[in-house]
C-alpha cells in the first residue's frame, strides 16, 4: 500500500505545481542549541489558507469527475480542512458545504465563508459531525470530501515531506502534528521512500492521545471530545487508511502537555517571529520539552498557522 501511496505522493507534486505554494524552511541558531540538533522547520503556516490543509484538498478535488463536482462538495472540519475545501471549491467554482463545530475558531469559520463555503454548525458536544456530515450528503447528493481518510488526501498532505527532503536533503527525524492521521501518514510515506533512515515520529497533545494508543497497543482507539487547546488535532480517532499507513511507516509516537505547547508558541513567536497555531507547534513542543530527544539532522512539520487572536493574546501573555 505504501508503494502506491508515494506513487499518488510523487503525482501530486506535479497535480500541486503553481497551486501549493513551496513553503520555506527556517532555521535558529537558537533552537539548535537549546535541543543539541540541527532542526528544520517546514513552515506550511505560510502555505495557503495558512495550513498544509489546502496541498490534500486541492489533490483530493482536482481528480473529481465533472459530475462529483457538479454535485456539490461537503465536509466536516474544526477550521484548516474547512478553508482548504472552500478555497478550491471557489478555483474550481463548485458549491462547498461544510460542518464545523460552532466551537471551531472565528477566524476560520470566517475565513470559510469568505471563500464562498455554506457553513453549517453543529454543538460538538451533543452531536457527531460525520452523521452530520454524511445525513446532508444523503439528503443533497453531495461529494464527500474527508478531512483525513481519503488516499488523495494523504497523497496531497505528503508532498510537504517530499518538498521539505528536496529543499534539505535527508533527515535523521522528522516530528509531525497528529490528528486524524493524514499528515503523519503521508510525511511517513514520504520519509521512507525518500530517506528510509529517517526517524518519524508523530506527535499528539496528552489530552487527544488516541492515536498513540492505537500506534501502541495495535487497536483503533477514541477520545470523544479530546481535551486540548490544539482545535486542529482534536480528531476523535485515526481513520481505516490512516491507522494502517502509521503502523506500517511510523516509528514512534509521542504526546506533549498544554504548558508545553503553549511554551512552543511563545518561542515559535518572539524568538523567530513565526505566527504558529497551537496544533502547528506539537513538533516543537516535543523537543523544547525533551518528551522527544532528536539528533543529527531534524525536520519539523509547523501544519498551521491560523487562531483567533483572542486566543494569541492569551498564550503570548
Amino acid at each position: 500500500m505504501s508503494a502506491d501511496i508515494f506513487k499518488k505522493i510523487c503525482d501530486a507534486r506535479e497535480r500541486l505545481r503553481g497551486q501549493a505554494h513551496v513553503t520555506p524552511v527556517m532555521t535558529s541558531r537558537t533552537l539548535n542549541e537549546m535541543v543539541g540538533a540541527e532542526v528544520f522547520l517546514k513552515c506550511e503556516n505560510f502555505q495557503r489558507i495558512g495550513a498544509f490543509k489546502f496541498r490534500g484538498a486541492y489533490n483530493a478535488i482536482s481528480q473529481l469527475t465533472h459530475e462529483q463536482r457538479k454535485r456539490g462538495i461537503i465536509t466536516f472540519s474544526s477550521g484548516n480542512h474547512a478553508q482548504a475545501v472552500a478555497l478550491t471549491c471557489k478555483i474550481f467554482d463548485i458549491h462547498a458545504t461544510i460542518v464545523m463545530p460552532s466551537m471551531a475558531p472565528a477566524s476560520k469559520r470566517t475565513a470559510t465563508e469568505g471563500y464562498g463555503a455554506e457553513v453549517v454548525l453543529y454543538d460538538g458536544d451533543v452531536h457527531n459531525r460525520e452523521s452530520i456530515a454524511t445525513e446532508l450528503q444523503s439528503k443533497h447528493g453531495y461529494t464527500m470530501v474527508p478531512p483525513y481518510d481519503d488516499l488523495n488526501v494523504i497523497a496531497g498532505q505528503g508532498t510537504a515531506t517530499a518538498e521539505l527532503i528536496e529543499q534539505v536533503g535527508a533527515l535523521d527525524y522528522l516530528l509531525t502534528p497528529c490528528g486524524g492521521g493524514g499528515l503523519l501518514s503521508g510525511t511517513a510515506v514520504a520519509a521512507k521512500h525518500l530517506a528510509p533512515k529517517c526517524k518519524v515520529i508523530g506527535i499528539e497533545p496528552i489530552g487527544a492521545d488516541d492515536a498513540n494508543r492505537s500506534f501502541n497497543s495495535k487497536t483503533l482507539q477514541r477520545i470523544e471530545h479530546p481535551d486540548t487547546i490544539a482545535d486542529g488535532v482534536r480528531a476523535p480517532s485515526l481513520g481505516k487508511h490512516t491507522f494502517k499507513l502509521i503502523l506500517e511507516n511510523v516509528d514512534a509516537m509521542g504526546t506533549v502537555s498544554e504548558d508545553a505547547i503553549k511554551d512552543a508558541v511563545r518561542f515559535l513567536f518572539y524568538r523567530m517571529k513565526l505566527v504558529v497555531e497551537p496544533s502547528g507547534a506539537i513538533g516543537v513542543a516535543a523537543i523544547l520539552s525533551k518528551t522527544v530527544k532528536v539528533e543529527g539532522r531534524a525536520g519539523i512539520i509547523l501544519s498551521g498557522g491560523n487562531f483567533d487572536g483572542e486566543v494569541m493574546r492569551g498564550i503570548l501573555s
